[in-house]
């Protein structure tokens, strides 16, 4: 007898492929940095499974043509619009305000915005390190002020899109949170990216079975996150081009991070090709002092002493404070 009768039947293909979507139908999903590239496509996807989509970008313009480049491909999609800028403690509380006043689960919260590597030292309107502000104060803010929506659904899920590049972001615990010391624009970026992943983790440890967090890269991808990023940055985007893949393509670990089906507890997806570049989404391994558990605490514990807003898990509560 060979292998193959011993074993038995296989499978076709295991690769997941966004026709692997489950029904989305009834599920109220929030998409921020949705109005172009991995963001838009992954609303686009969402709203293709029957969910309730809200494009969450920093123009509201930007936000309502996003919306209706989806409704051009999908005339009955389910969307709402919203403006929301996560380097902004303001533009979140409103935001937020006005999602919690709709007294309705939140099922899926999936922070897709972000800067990368910006030539010089910028701050946000309350004094922050630009990309620290928008791609680790912002997700911080963000999820704790609608943790009582968070909670109220059958199964919550927060989804973080990381990048590979956290890879160079160590060692940790992580230090200049705000770069004032010394600004490195790729460096800058890599640290956010690995402080992505570290709140992913601490998030689910906190959380225990109440939601679930993980986490995921796009790998390449064609999108205009380095419109405003450094030279350097420019050209080894460009050394790597014919290996860069859609923006479609881009999307799909986060899709399956949002929807696959006994996804496990503080997981990280990204591409399955070469350097995980490019290529089929599967769970992928983070670095290893991506899973600091001293790390990951001294992190949360420092973005809710920053922004005075705690995760009450046990409660399902967040308490929020005065901005800082």
């Amino acid at each position: 007898m060979n292998r193959d009768e011993l074993e038995g039947p296989r499978s076709m293909s295991t690769t997941w492929t966004t026709k692997d979507i489950p029904s989305q139908a009834g599920r109220r999903i929030i998409v921020t940095g949705a109005n172009s590239g991995i963001g838009w496509h992954t609303a686009l996807e969402l709203a293709r499974a029957g969910g309730e989509v809200t494009i969450a970008a920093r123009s509201e313009a930007k936000a309502m043509d996003a919306a209706e480049r989806i409704r051009s491909i999908l005339p009955d999609a389910n969307l709402k619009v919203a403006l929301l800028d996560l380097a902004a403690p303001k533009s979140i509380q409103s935001f937020a305000e006005a999602q919690l006043a709709l007294a309705r689960p939140i099922d899926v919260l999936i922070h897709n915005a972000g800067v990368m590597a910006l030539p010089r030292r910028q701050l946000s309107v309350d004094g922050r390190e630009l990309q620290f502000a928008t791609n680790v104060l912002g997700p911080y803010r963000l999820t704790g002020i609608l943790l009582p929506a968070l909670l109220r659904a059958r199964a919550p899920r927060v989804v973080t899109v990381a990048s590979n590049s956290h890879k160079a972001g160590g060692p940790v615990p992580l230090e200049d949170l705000d770069s004032r010391d010394e600004y490195r624009p790729i460096r800058v970026y890599c640290k956010t990216k690995l402080a992505n992943i570290l709140f992913t983790k601490e998030l689910q440890r906190r959380a225990g079975n109440r939601l679930l967090a993980v986490c995921c890269h796009p790998g390449t991808a064609k999108t205009n996150l380095g419109a405003a990023t450094t030279l350097g940055m420019k050209l080894m985007v460009l050394a790597i081009y014919p290996l860069i893949q859609s923006a479609a393509r881009g999307a799909e670990p986060t899709l399956m991070a949002a929807t696959l089906e006994g996804a496990p507890p503080g997981s990280y997806f990204g591409p399955d090709g070469f350097l995980e570049l490019r290529g089929h989404p599967v769970e992928a391994t983070p670095a290893p002092f991506a899973d600091n558990v001293a790390a990951g605490r001294m992190l949360f514990d420092e973005l809710e002493r920053i922004t005075g807003i705690r995760y009450e898990l046990g409660s399902g509560n967040a308490r929020s404070g005065a901005f800082q």
